[in-house]
């Protein structure tokens, strides 16, 4: 049982981990962009931040939800 979770926890992390490190580096809106146009209470309905923000979220839950199988499959 220990190492079926193994096998899926341990490529999810390391997929998770390597994606959100991508969304932070490539999906964050750039200094150039018309962002700083958006009153900051409405910023979240800018597209390339709403879209930054969603992946960001993803990427980062599945990594906990990895981290949480592994942390599981070490204490069984």
């Amino acid at each position: 049982m220990d190492v079926v979770i193994y096998i899926i926890a341990g490529p999810l992390f390391l997929i998770s981990l390597i994606a959100h490190l991508y969304v932070k580096i490539r999906l964050r809106p750039k200094s150039n962009s018309d962002f700083d146009d958006y009153y900051y209470e409405f910023e979240d309905r800018h597209p390339d931040f709403a879209r930054y923000t969603k992946w960001s979220q993803i990427t980062f839950v599945a990594a906990i939800i990895a981290a949480l199988l592994l942390f599981v499959a070490t204490a069984i």
